[in-house]
């Protein structure tokens, strides 16, 4: 109870000021010359203005369930979503609980609250009710607003029980709105067909699944002054480290910014250099690709609300690596890497190639190729730049439509635009056929490539380059590469450099760069990546194997045919 005489707390001071604010305010209570609350700090005046749920974590709740109802009520005034309502206990004690309709699980929470109105006993004491017999898995006891209107904003419910200063937090949030199932982005022919949601429980789930450890550790923030946004950061104790994952808290912890609605926003906070087109942090929907990179000594960042969780740190050679390396067989994933590498270049530098060829140097090409490519642009009314300018910005429109446009139309509208558009530039004398088929071929190369952003930013650079080749020829492609390996070079992704392991050079990091090599010989982490436990496998399994020859046929017991 509370104790007579008490000063009344901030909060009751805050709602007093509300309504009778002092004779130098306004309505908002803000002094129009500073722009900041009046009063100073832990006045009345200045308490009033508390916005924010982290400055509300310093609010005591009180001793006093009809101040707590009042405050709750303050809080939530015009929020038609928040249940506030009381209740009674089976020995006559007073409660309130409180709750958002909508993000609770009805049944769920009529069960536990039938647990603790008939709970026996005269005692108020918070603990007791939270020791009774509850279907809840997390129950926690609060003492201060800030946590409290998190909890219930959040989908938890709220008890208060008696004049007592704590409530008790259910956790009985409803059922997730979208059902686990196969990533649009990084679907796969081999492999787990599950991907991660928008409930941050549900994708911390999935990671747990994958690795059954209790060295998996996962700690909770908020950020966004506003929307509160819960985020984990991930990583294995034993593997990552530690220097790693205070860098990464301590960069989400000094976002301040109003709120946090998708991955991106962090994305662009912590990279090392956000002017860089090259992605530094990595994002999947894919629980196996972060449970592997937890493997590797790398940490993961799960926003509530969005199915991508970010990864870091990422060097240049993951972005050309996809999670069906590891499930086919060594060969398969060898050549198909080569196939991206190569076509990683396709889709960099052939309009730029064949700009320059056609513009400076056309004694590169076969008498009989060049003779059928000017004879293709003998009506051609513009150069070969602003030809190539014209089919390389129609194609990314049409890409950016097929995108937006419903799924069940979009891919149709896509192929189909640019067929007729591409068939109908070269039959009006637009644009000749030649540079219809290096546009194609530069469009299903930038596709090869796993990472989406990745390819993003190449696809960005065709453009400059292009631009440059038409002007200084093969000379200014070459210019163009030394420029993009030497920014390359001095990226850095939390201090990792971005061209690891080629600079520098990392050689046994090499059999999972350019090739992939069988598991067996992959017995450790990658060098270039700094972890605690650089051991991977056991090699006694491949050896024993290599020594005995397989198992030859004369050691099996054949039977004697009797005929």
């Amino acid at each position: 109870m509370r104790q007579k005489g008490r000063t009344p707390g901030l909060l009751t001071r805050m709602l007093h000021e509300r309504r009778h604010p002092s004779s130098d305010e306004g309505e908002s209570g803000v002094r129009a010359e500073s722009g900041v609350p009046s009063g100073e700090p832990g006045t009345a005046s200045h308490v009033t203005h508390i916005r924010f749920l982290d400055d509300l974590k310093r609010e005591p709740l009180f001793a006093s369930l009809a101040e707590n109802r009042q405050a709750l009520k303050h809080f939530f005034q015009d929020c038609s979503d928040i249940v506030v309502r009381d209740i009674e206990f089976e020995a006559g004690i007073p409660g309130l609980i409180a709750f958002t309709d909508g993000l609770v699980n009805s049944a769920v929470q009529h069960e536990a609250l039938e647990a603790m109105l008939v709970f026996e006993g005269v005692s108020t004491d918070i603990e007791t009710f939270m020791h009774a017999n509850l279907p809840v898995g997390q129950v926690a006891a609060k003492d201060n607003f800030g946590e409290v209107l998190l909890g219930i904003l959040g989908g938890d419910t709220a008890v208060f029980v008696g004049d007592q200063s704590k409530a008790v937090l259910l956790s009985i949030r409803g059922p997730e709105k979208r059902s686990i199932s196969e990533p649009d982005t990084e679907a796969v022919v081999r492999g787990p067909k599950e991907g991660f949601v928008e409930s941050l429980r549900t994708n911390t789930s999935l990671i747990r699944r994958k690795l059954k450890t209790p060295r998996l550790k996962m700690k909770s923030m908020v950020i966004g002054k506003e929307t509160n946004t819960s985020i984990v950061v991930s990583y294995l104790e034993d593997i990552a480290v530690p220097s790693t994952v205070e860098e990464v808290i301590k960069r989400i912890k000094k976002i301040n910014i109003d709120g946090v609605l998708e991955s991106g926003y962090i994305e662009e906070f912590i990279q090392d250099n956000s002017y860089s087109p090259f992605p530094q942090v990595q994002y999947t929907e894919r629980p196996d690709v972060v449970a592997a990179a937890l493997l590797q000594g790398r940490v993961a960042i799960i926003v509530d609300g969005t199915p991508f969780v970010l990864l870091v740190p990422f060097v240049f050679a993951q972005i050309m690596q996809a999670s069906e390396d590891y499930y086919e067989r060594f060969q398969i994933a060898t050549l198909i890497r080569w196939l991206r590498y190569l076509f990683l270049v396709l889709s960099v530098t052939t309009p730029a190639f064949y700009v320059a060829v056609m513009t400076f140097h056309q004694d590169l090409l076969p008498t009989t190729l060049l003779l059928t490519i000017a004879a293709a642009r003998e009506n051609i009314p513009f150069p070969a730049v602003v030809e190539a300018l014209i089919m390389e910005v129609t194609f990314e429109a049409l890409r950016e439509a097929g995108i937006r446009l419903p799924k069940t139309i979009g891919s149709a509208v896509s192929i189909l635009g640019a067929l007729v558009i591409g068939q109908s530039a070269v039959q009006a004398g637009i644009v000749s056929a030649p540079m219809v088929i290096v546009v194609s071929i530069t469009g299903i190369a930038s596709f090869t490539i796993p990472k989406f952003n990745g390819a993003i930013a190449l696809r960005m650079l065709r453009f400059p380059i292009l631009l440059v080749a038409s002007v200084f020829g093969f000379y200014g492609i070459l210019l163009c590469a030394i420029l993009i390996v030497g920014h390359l070079a001095g990226l850095r992704s939390f201090g990792i450099p971005y061209l690891s392991p080629l600079g520098p050079l990392s050689a046994a990091d090499l059999s999972d760069t350019l090739v992939r090599a069988p598991w067996w010989t992959m017995d450790k982490r990658p060098q270039f990546m700094p972890v605690q436990d650089n051991v991977r496998l056991d090699t006694e399994l491949p050896d024993e194997i290599a020594e005995q020859s397989g198992q030859e046929g004369r050691n099996i017991d054949h039977k004697e045919d009797d005929s």
